[in-house]
């Protein structure tokens, strides 16, 4: 049966508008990823990881080494090795599904320009015979023509004055710009990583491990930084850490990942204050630092190539029955527990 028609406003009334929702700036639908090995075999790095980030939102994924969340962040950037399969997808704003995307597409409008990236393992991204100021003026002269950065790009002058003020931004001293990789320490090399990734002003920034190496007034300035990113219209931050302290300091959701699955994710407020984490791995977690309980989580992680049939924290968990070690519980309110 049709519906009837709405009634009309009064005469003089102003007319109802309906918000129209702003989409995330990343939305992730049940991404995973596994490798191929020898023999028949499969490493389930990643599976189903879902979430989002909403525009000015700082998201943190932590969890122990191995767990998957540097393949989360190549998988986002179409990084991953030849033998590496993906599923689900990783929408932009704009509807582009990244796991999708062709390498073309991802070269020539992602990488840099609408996703930035602080990498893990700074080095082995930056030419070994250039210079830091060089790194830094060829990324400007490259994003210019579609960041916006085009009138500062012009002349040598105007460039020098932009890959300054991005190493500015990243904490790196100008009296290092002439410097090549080889002569930098770990930390100093770090803050080049971050100058670079900052001066596309990518609407997503990705930042793995982007405190390593640093004291802690270099982290808290490196992560501001990091989060005034997120200050302008339309960005968001995913942030992949170890240094919980960072973390609580920027994050607004904090994201546990456990043998390649997102096992909570909540508020970073109610996660770092109460009622805390409710996963017995995410509140091992806390437990570990020197300001909490300073008691390590038992045990390690499974095999991602061998992982139980139950819930892969089962074997380290005090709460774990049968049902634990028999099935895999789903990640279903912000939590993947059988106790929760």
């Amino acid at each position: 049966m049709a519906r009837p028609p709405e009634p009309s406003p009064p005469l003089g009334a102003d007319p109802v508008t309906t918000a129209v929702p702003t989409p995330p700036v990343l939305g992730v639908d049940r991404l995973s990823v596994r490798f191929r090995m020898g023999g028949g075999r499969y490493v389930e790095a990643v599976t189903d990881a879902t979430f989002t980030l909403a525009a000015g939102e700082c998201l943190a994924l932590v969890g122990e080494s191995g767990c998957g969340k540097s393949v989360l962040a190549s998988a986002l950037l179409g990084l991953l090795p030849a033998n590496a399969e993906t599923a689900g997808s990783a929408r932009l704003a704009d509807g582009l599904d990244v796991l999708a995307a062709d390498e073309r597409t991802l070269a020539r409008t992602v990488r840099g320009r609408r996703i930035g990236l602080v990498p893990q393992s700074p080095a082995a991204h930056l030419t070994p015979v250039r210079t830091i100021r060089s790194h830094l003026e060829e990324t400007v002269r490259e994003l210019a023509g579609r960041t916006g950065m085009r009138t500062r790009a012009r002349g040598g002058a105007a460039l020098r004055a932009a890959a300054r003020a991005a190493a500015e931004r990243a904490a790196f001293p100008a009296t290092h710009l002439d410097r090549y990789p080889h002569e930098l320490s770990g930390g100093l090399a770090q803050r080049a990583a971050t100058a670079l990734a900052l001066v596309g002003d990518a609407p997503l920034l990705l930042a793995d491990e982007p405190t390593t190496g640093l004291d802690r007034d270099l982290v808290h300035r490196t992560v501001d930084e990091l989060r005034a990113h997120t200050r302008e219209a339309g960005r968001a931050l995913l942030m992949i850490t170890h240094d919980l302290a960072a973390a609580e300091r920027i994050a607004d959701t904090v994201a546990v990942m456990y043998a390649g699955r997102i096992v909570e994710i909540t508020p970073a407020a109610a996660f770092f204050g109460a009622p805390g984490p409710r996963h017995p791995y995410a509140r091992g977690l806390l437990d570990a630092l020197p300001e909490r309980a300073f008691t390590p989580v038992p045990g390690a992680p499974p095999e991602l190539g061998a992982l139980p049939p139950g819930c892969a924290f089962a074997a380290r968990c005090a709460r774990a029955d049968a049902t634990c070690r028999a099935q895999r519980p789903p990640l279903s309110e912000g939590v993947a527990c059988h106790h929760a």
